[in-house]
């Protein structure tokens, strides 16, 4: 069996390398000689856990599903449990991903595409896409779920794992962003449909940007990254020592039963993200 090589797209100094055979993550991105995600070989990146590395897609959902069960319309579906006592972050992370267009590397920077369809254990055929654009600059990635028989309610966001700390002793990255809300967590790590004033970390929560996600890391006076999306929702996970993670999706955790947005052969389902780097 075939499987693709990862994926490196440049543009100057900055180096992305996607993974389509993990997942299609990103496995690396530098800015020079300094790496801003958790790697797969980093001694922190848990092993074997498909969720702990790299930025990953999450994909027909995003976030944990009550017990793995939803319904669309009157039809009950149960999905494997693997963050238990949930299903999380979608099927796209344990999916091999093929190319659905060639690396394009100009002097402004880089694009690639890639796509995997919707098979078991998701109940619906369909198509998921996701398109890389990289310059000095900035990283953009499109994700689109499409429907190519039934309806179904679907979900998308990304899981990025970024550095806390971008060299030995460095500055702690700083989170700022200005949620309209917070959802409040219950003890089962679900929203429990109540909006609270948002509150200090550690947090492994759930919050409310209607207007589209806009929030910066910032490492003291040596990078600020800029992470953007038309999501109206960010989770955000600090409580490990080496990581943060700022994850951009369509809906709240356990969105398909709580907010389902249903994905029609005419109404794709197409979010994105970008994020922006200012250098100290």
């Amino acid at each position: 069996m075939h499987h693709p090589a990862p994926v490196l797209l440049t543009a100057d100094d900055v180096a992305v390398t996607v993974l389509p055979d993990d997942g299609c993550r990103v496995g690396s991105l530098r800015l020079g000689e300094v790496e801003l995600l958790r790697t797969a070989q980093d001694p922190a990146a848990p092993e074997g856990d498909v969720f702990g590395y790299g930025s990953f897609p999450m994909v027909p959902w995003a976030g944990r599903v009550d017990r793995g069960r939803f319904n669309n319309g009157q039809v009950r579906h149960q999905l494997p449990v693997d963050l238990a006592p949930h299903a999380a972050h979608g099927t796209g992370v344990r999916s091999g991903w093929r190319t659905a267009t060639t690396l394009t590397q100009t002097e402004a920077g880089a694009s690639a595409a890639f796509v995997y369809d919707l098979a078991a254990p998701w109940p619906y055929p369909g198509r998921v896409t996701q398109l890389f654009e990289l310059t000095p600059e900035q990283l953009r990635i499109t994700l689109s779920v499409e429907a190519t028989e039934d309806s179904f309610p679907a979900q998308a966001g990304w899981h990025p794992w970024f550095r806390k700390q971008l060299r030995p002793g460095g500055p702690v990255a700083a989170l700022e962003f200005d949620p309209a809300w917070q959802e409040e967590r219950g003890e089962d790590h679900l929203p429990t449909g109540h909006r609270v004033d948002p509150k200090p970390g550690p947090w492994d929560d759930c919050f409310a940007l209607p207007d589209g996600v806009a929030a910066t890391l910032r490492w003291g006076d040596e990078l600020a990254l800029t992470l953007t999306s038309d999501c109206g929702w960010v989770v955000v996970f600090d409580e490990q020592d080496d990581a943060i993670c700022v994850e951009p999706q369509s809906g709240p955790p356990n969105g398909l039963n709580t907010a389902p947005r249903l994905v029609t052969p005419i109404d794709p389902l197409e979010v994105s993200t970008t994020w922006t780097w200012a250098r100290g």
